[in-house]
């Protein structure tokens, strides 16, 4: 039976002086370990239990949603490959899917889709921009995108504090 590994993070792992660059890209790779850190130890079955009725977050939810957050903004938006398949089909799938005996698979997804998003923004500056066909064409830039997906890891380590909690009560991971 496959169990999420334990992933290092120690102390602030993102400088507290320095570029602007290194603080943001360590603040997010912290986020990053975050939630794999709440994710560590647990089986399959543990990461898809939906403990929070009647919302239908799991871990292994937020492990999917994660994934195509960071497909769609560094792949799909950052790179213009607005072709690039979705990691999981619209629609809620992302939650609604999320099986015990594909968490090693969505597990790995999500640390190829992390290791994708780096080398895309790794050599642009942060006053690069791009455009977001979603929002009507609007022009974002590379230091938005990381002040973006700092915020979108925040808020979903707050889900993930309390989902840990209900699945097993560990607290403050």
């Amino acid at each position: 039976m496959w169990t999420a590994p334990e992933v290092p993070r120690h102390g602030h792992a993102d400088p507290l002086l320095g570029d602007e660059r290194s603080m943001l890209e360590g603040r997010l790779e912290w986020h990053r370990a975050t939630l794999l850190t709440k994710c560590a130890g647990l089986t399959g079955e543990q990461l898809a239990a939906r403990v929070a009725p009647p919302s239908n977050l799991s871990l292994l939810g937020l492990i999917r949603h994660v994934a195509q957050v960071e497909r769609t903004w560094f792949q799909r938006m950052l790179a213009g490959w607005q072709d690039a398949p979705r990691v999981y089909p619209t629609g809620g799938a992302d939650f609604n899917d999320a099986r015990p005996g594909n968490a090693e698979a969505d597990y790995a997804t999500l640390l190829a889709e992390m290791e994708a998003s780096r080398e895309t923004v790794a050599a642009r500056g942060l006053d690069d921009e791009f455009t977001v066909p979603m929002w009507d064409g609007q022009r974002a830039s590379v230091r938005w995108l990381y002040v973006h997906m700092i915020e979108e890891y925040a808020r979903h380590n707050g889900h993930g504090d309390l989902l840990r909690e209900q699945v097993d009560g560990t607290t403050g991971l």
